[in-house]
């Protein structure tokens, strides 16, 4: 009899986060906040205001500018900021840090903060470049014993490019090999080859195998035209900061093509003003020419009330620079002392930074959006719970925090498991309660048994 087996499937798994959910900030087209969109869910005030705030991104009109999400914890501030970064898109830098961050027995504050900056400013870069391009038709190596006698080495890679006007086959250098693994480039794919540096870009599934059922969500292209061999307009996105690191030791002339030929080069070294107001000049100049397009993102510091006197300082300065990027702070702090000084403000800021910025208020959730959140993040870990067990998770939530009773969730399952269930019931819920305190009982705990404990 044959024998049948299931294959299971080879897909990655990723971890899930703490706001793997959010996928957008749940607006309809007329700017609303939707009642459960896009893994968001209340907070509509708050929605609408980032939305807002997206659309001058995206218009380039608030550059230099900065959004401070100000509200108690647990109340989405830092969930919103994610969702602005998935509404501007992959192609717009989106860097997120904490405020502690910026303490290093090495580097200095305000370094840090820069280097940050300029990671979260975007440069689309536009140049004619001698390619083969193609859709792969066939992909070989070419191997030979290694010197040192333990195994094979890969001694050239040959491939076979196809285009509307015909087909070539290319014998290519083994160092190309490595940049073909890392696109994860296959038969079937449509590529190109930068001719003088030997990078490799995917550029998508070719068309004809679009009737295929993948389950990954795959981007098909049209079969290039003309010869494989060609000059072809590329377009680059890189940030400020890869140009820093590429061009910390300059090596050759200073031009354009110079300064983006040192991002293919590994080295480590210190980053100066000097260097940096060297590559704003060239930046500059050839954003005047119409080679490169300046593109602001978004730098989120959360937790910003972390900063001291000399980073909100720097931050004053730094917001008034032509180069700037957007930049949004979070902080759960209400009438707070400023790190550095004797000074009590509103939220831990300086009132001249303050008045620099647009504030959204974050309002704690209500029952009735906790049991909506508690329901999306089951279904986001592929977890079952009947409506009784999701009910008083929900109460548990609005009692202690919604932090904690996402964090009960996957310990119940676990319960359930364990006795043989595969939905998570209102005994599991009531179980893994009595197990894990949240913050407000054990700090009840520690004034009842002050006496037992090191003080």
């Amino acid at each position: 009899m044959m024998k049948i087996e299931e294959v299971k499937s080879t897909t990655k798994t990723q971890r899930i986060a703490h706001h793997s959910h959010i996928k957008g900030l749940g607006l309809s087209e007329d700017g609303t906040a939707l009642e459960n969109a896009s893994g968001m869910v209340g907070q509509q005030i708050a929605r609408e205001a980032a939305g807002i705030f997206v659309d001058l991104v995206k218009s380039k009109k608030l550059a230099g500018r900065a959004l401070l999400m100000a509200g108690p914890p647990g109340t989405g501030k830092t969930a919103i900021a994610l969702a602005v970064a998935q509404e501007l898109g992959s192609k717009v830098p989106f860097y997120p840090m904490v405020g502690s961050e910026v303490y290093s027995a090495e580097v200095k504050k305000t370094e840090i903060l820069m280097e940050n900056f300029r990671r979260a400013i975007g440069l689309r870069i536009k140049e004619t470049k001698e390619v083969w391009e193609g859709e792969v038709t066939d992909l070989k190596t070419e191997e030979k014993d290694d010197q040192t006698g333990y195994g094979k080495v890969v001694s050239a890679v040959v491939i076979t490019l196809k285009t509307s006007k015909g087909s070539k086959t290319l014998k290519l250098d083994p160092s190309i090999h490595e940049n073909l693994t890392r696109e994860k480039v296959t038969i079937g794919d449509v590529i190109y080859i930068e001719a003088n540096s030997g990078n490799v870009k995917r550029v998508g599934r070719c068309d004809i195998y679009n009737s295929e059922y993948d389950l990954e969500a795959e981007e098909y292209v049209p079969l290039p035209k003309g010869d494989v061999h060609k000059k072809k307009e590329i377009v680059q996105d890189v940030t400020l900061h890869d140009l820093d690191v590429a061009n910390a030791k300059p090596q050759g002339g200073h031009d354009f093509v110079s300064l983006m030929n040192q991002l293919n080069k590994k080295k480590k070294t210190d980053i100066t003003d000097k260097l940096r107001g060297e590559i704003n000049k060239v930046v500059s100049k050839y954003i005047d020419q119409g080679v490169a397009e300046l593109v602001p993102g978004v730098l989120f510091i959360d937790e910003c009330h972390m900063l001291d006197i000399e980073a909100f300082t720097f931050l004053n300065r730094a917001l008034e620079s032509t180069l700037a990027p957007i930049v949004i702070l979070a902080t759960n702090r209400g009438q707070s002392q400023i790190r550095g000084t004797d000074i009590v403000s509103p939220h831990g800021l300086p009132v001249d930074l303050l008045d620099r910025l647009l504030i959204i208020r974050t309002t704690p959730y209500n029952l009735e959006d906790i049991i909506k959140i508690l329901a999306i993040r089951a279904q986001t870990e592929g977890l079952k719970i009947s409506e009784e067990a999701l009910q008083d998770l929900s109460q548990i939530g609005n009692e202690a925090s919604l932090r904690f009773a996402i964090l009960l969730l996957t310990p119940a399952n676990i319960l359930a498991q364990t006795s043989g269930r595969d939905e998570i019931g209102k005994q599991d819920i009531q179980e893994v309660h009595d197990l894990f305190l949240h913050a407000k009982q054990s700090s009840k705990v520690l004034e009842q048994q002050a006496d037992k404990y090191i003080s």
